[in-house]
């Protein structure tokens, strides 16, 4: 008994001392004079035809006022959503709760990588400050043998995965930049390989281009990964973060950060990212915390 009794103990330790580890980071203040603040954040889609129960409709209205809130403190010029789906069977995408809630409450934002969801997968899309940017292109291709066909399943054959993306001009500069928006499979470590090899092998024409690329999203990696190492391997640098981005909609930081932003050098970082771990009311808004990363553009 003494001897699981010890075991007890170091298990607990080792956990507390993780969870300290995974809970500190850097603190978010004003952004620099002509810095462009870059999000993401996983938000959990919504079960749109359950009432009742943990991401629920009910559920929904508890959250939407933390998200609010936390969507405004990340004070962010450009966001890459994940998860922004209003789920009710299928890729119907008429009435999605958080796009519309978040875009009625910021007048000052506009938002694409959306369309008719016969033609374009819009739960991930990528909201950007009016007054900043104006939209050039937007896109997407999808994880899988046939890309470029909507809502085709993954290399294994499991549900569709994507990438949307967004091509944004500087208002009073014309400097242009890239935002690929992905989310990669949590369950299956070939799918995610696969995935970024797509991803790497699609950018690579905007990079030799000269664009400013930005890759966003929740990657179900941690860094060092050999996906990382693929993604830098094409020419492109990983923001620092510093702990957890999941917590389990429990505030548990366990391990360290699965969502990332990775830049071209055409681009200057302005510090580590900065993971806002705040409740922000009586319900979590999400299972991830939202980042941001400040960074400066050349012509």
């Amino acid at each position: 008994m003494s001897t699981i009794a010890l075991v007890l103990i170091g298990v607990s330790a080792i956990g507390g001392c993780q969870l300290l580890r995974n809970s500190q980071g850097t603190s978010l203040t004003l952004p620099a004079a002509g810095a462009v603040r870059i999000g993401s954040w996983n938000v959990h889609y919504i079960l749109a035809e359950n009432e009742s129960g943990t991401w629920g409709t009910q559920h929904w209205e508890q959250r939407k006022l933390p998200m609010a809130r936390l969507f405004k403190l990340m004070n962010a010029d450009i966001i890459a959503f994940q998860e922004m789906e209003s789920f009710s069977s299928g890729n119907e995408d008429a009435n999605n709760l958080t796009r519309t809630w978040l875009a009625e409450n910021n007048p000052d934002f506009d938002f694409a990588a959306v369309g008719p969801w016969q033609s374009f997968p819009s739960t991930q899309p990528v909201f950007f400050r009016r007054s900043v940017f104006t939209l050039e292109k937007q896109g997407w291709f999808f994880f899988s043998t046939t890309p470029d066909k909507i809502y085709s399943h993954t290399f294994n054959g499991s549900y569709p995965a994507f990438a949307s993306w967004v091509q944004l001009s500087i208002k009073g500069t014309g400097a242009r930049l890239r935002v690929v928006n992905v989310h990669l499979d949590y369950a299956s470590r070939s799918n995610r390989k696969q995935s970024v090899e797509l991803i790497v092998a699609r950018i690579k024409p905007w990079i030799e281009a000269g664009e400013h690329v930005v890759i966003a999203g929740d990657l179900n990696a941690r860094h060092g990964s050999s996906l990382h190492a693929l993604i830098e391997g094409a020419g492109l640098q990983f923001v620092p973060v510093h702990g957890s981005t999941y917590h389990f909609n429990r505030g548990f930081n366990l391990f360290g950060a699965i969502d990332h932003v990775a830049y071209t050098p055409s681009l200057q970082l302005l510090g580590d990212a900065v993971v806002l771990r705040e409740k922000a009311g009586d319900v979590w808004a999400s299972d991830h915390y939202p980042l941001v990363a400040d960074f400066k553009l050349d012509e």
